[in-house]
C-alpha cells in the first residue's frame, strides 16, 4: 500500500496554512467582540478562496475533469463552513 502519512502532512501543513491567512484577514477586517454572523461570512469566504479558488486553474491550463474540479471544490466548500464555524465560535468576545 502507498505512504500516506507524507501526503497527510502536506495537507495538514495547507490547512494550516489556510487557517492562518483566514486569521490574518479576519483579525484585520473585524475588531474583537464582532458578531458571530459577520466572523462566519470572512473566515468562510477568506478559507473558501483558499482552499478552492485555486483549484479551477487546473481544468483551465492543464484539463483537469471539471467534475472532478467541482467535486474538490464542494470539498473546499466543506472546509471553509467548519473553518468559518471554528472562527465564529472561538473569536475573541
Amino acid at each position: 500500500p502507498p505512504a500516506m502519512g507524507p501526503g497527510l502532512a502536506l495537507w495538514s501543513a495547507s490547512g494550516d496554512v489556510v487557517g492562518l491567512l483566514t486569521a490574518y484577514v479576519g483579525g484585520r477586517a473585524l475588531p474583537g467582540g464582532a458578531q458571530s454572523l459577520a466572523v462566519f461570512r470572512f473566515a468562510g469566504v477568506t478559507a473558501f478562496v483558499g482552499y478552492s479558488l485555486a483549484l479551477w486553474q487546473n481544468t483551465i491550463w492543464y484539463k483537469r475533469s471539471a467534475v472532478s474540479t467541482l467535486k474538490s471544490t464542494i470539498d473546499g466548500l466543506v472546509y471553509a463552513l467548519c473553518t468559518a464555524g471554528i472562527f465564529g465560535w472561538l473569536w475573541p468576545r
